[in-house]
């Protein structure tokens, strides 16, 4: 059964790299017929990609979990065909034959980037069981809060290692303070600054915020989830933007932001900063409002990134062994032609289960000339089962100048029982 899982959850990585491409599409062709209206709509569109781009490969990975494999002791080829739950036999490039090795690699990453993301909230946690340290602050951003509608408890905390505030938490949301800016900065253009992060926690934006990290550590390989990400990060400051100028002025909160560039800070993805998402842009947004202009350069790398991609996904030939010289066409599977492998008695006993992976030398009347193990079950029964049962299949032959010829085809077989 672990075979199995592995095997469909390689697969269901692989297969995302088409799909985060065709949603980053259709993203970025809604976000450019966006662009004139206001940020909440573009914030929107955002999220439903990003979210998009989880639910896909979950629904996909249950739909292969529970998709029929095998019944009465049958046995079905592991590759699907298409976005169905459908078993075929197909040509498969190295990543497809060697799931194991794809998931280890992604595993190894995903945990290293829960690790750093833990570690964040750690620090976060930290902070915010830190002393107050300032009354008249906490009176002050108490009394905020309040004009914005937000009835529960905002805690101000002051911290000496970052330069620009921050928020974290929904329940018990805390803004931190840097200690910097407590004593640099004029109160009215702090209070401005609070006034920013307040908007994030009327607007509950650092559950947003979290989900957007935990998406990123399970499909931290695709561009696609980075740029949506970034995008809500953007439209989300523009959002706070609006809420705390209704509050303190557009002016005013301008001269804030325009203090804090010009101090160094750091970024904590895991909180809510109030440099976040073009500073300088926001700045002159503020200022002088005008709908968003259509930006072609900076759509152009996305554009290149998404057809690169699609492009790539649709190559389905097979990458031969190195002994063997490609065809410009490869052999194709006739499916009908294909018996139905019976599982060995003693495999059935004892519930063994695994992938094969195969080389097939298909002649140039189609016909299977020689077979050889890739790569191994684990169990030479099933090893020598598949084998035998697919060298009966007939094939389309390869092509090459408009002739057929001999060509080496590696396919996958997967062993499971229901």
């Amino acid at each position: 059964m672990m075979a199995t899982l592995i095997g469909h959850l390689g697969a269901t990585l692989l297969d995302f790299i088409w799909q985060g491409a065709l949603i980053a599409c259709v993203a970025g062709i809604g976000m450019v017929a966006l662009r004139k209206r206001r940020p909440q709509a573009r914030y929107a569109l955002a999220c439903l990609a990003l979210l998009a781009c989880l639910a896909w490969p979950v629904a996909d990975l249950l739909a292969r979990l529970h998709a029929p494999a095998l019944v009465d002791g049958t046995a079905g080829l592991a590759l699907r065909a298409g976005t169905g739950a459908l078993y075929a036999l197909v040509p498969l490039h190295w990543p497809q034959a060697h799931p194991g090795a794809i998931v280890l690699a992604w595993a190894s990453c995903t945990c290293a980037m829960a690790l750093r993301m833990l570690a964040g909230l750690w620090w976060i946690a930290r902070a915010a069981r830190s002393p107050c340290g300032d009354a008249a602050w906490q009176a002050r951003i108490t009394s905020m809060a309040g004009r914005f509608g937000i009835r529960r408890t905002v805690r101000l905390r002051v911290v000496d290692d970052i330069a620009s505030p921050v928020t974290a938490g929904w329940l018990r949301p805390v803004v931190l303070l840097p200690a910097s800016l407590l004593t640099g900065m004029p109160p009215e253009l702090l209070e401005a600054l609070l006034a920013h992060e307040l908007g994030h926690v009327k607007r509950a934006d650092y559950v947003v915020n979290l989900l957007q990290n935990v998406i990123e550590t399970l499909l931290f390989y695709h561009p696609a989830v980075w740029w949506l990400s970034r995008c809500i990060r953007i439209e989300r400051e523009r959002i706070a933007d609006d809420l705390a100028a209704q509050h303190v002025g557009a002016h005013r909160l301008a001269r804030a932001l325009s203090e804090l560039e010009k101090r160094q800070f750091s970024h904590h993805d895991l909180a809510l900063a109030a440099n976040g998402g073009e500073l300088m842009f926001r700045i002159t947004r503020l200022l002088r409002p005008a709908p968003q202009g259509l930006n072609w350069k900076a759509a152009l790398p996305v554009l290149g990134l998404t057809a690169a991609l699609i492009a790539g996904c649709a190559q389905v030939a097979p990458a031969p062994p190195a002994s063997v010289t490609s065809a410009a066409t490869p052999a194709v599977v006739q499916f009908a032609s294909c018996p139905a492998p019976v599982y060995p008695d003693q495999s059935l006993r004892d519930r063994d289960t695994g992938t094969v992976a195969l080389d097939l030398l298909v002649g140039a009347d189609g016909t299977v000339r020689d077979s050889r193990v890739n790569r191994s079950s684990g169990h030479l029964p099933l090893d020598e089962a598949a084998r035998l049962a697919i060298a009966k299949c007939s094939f389309k032959p390869a092509m090459e100048n408009g002739r057929a010829v001999q060509s080496w085809v590696p396919v996958a077989y997967l062993w499971t029982l229901q």
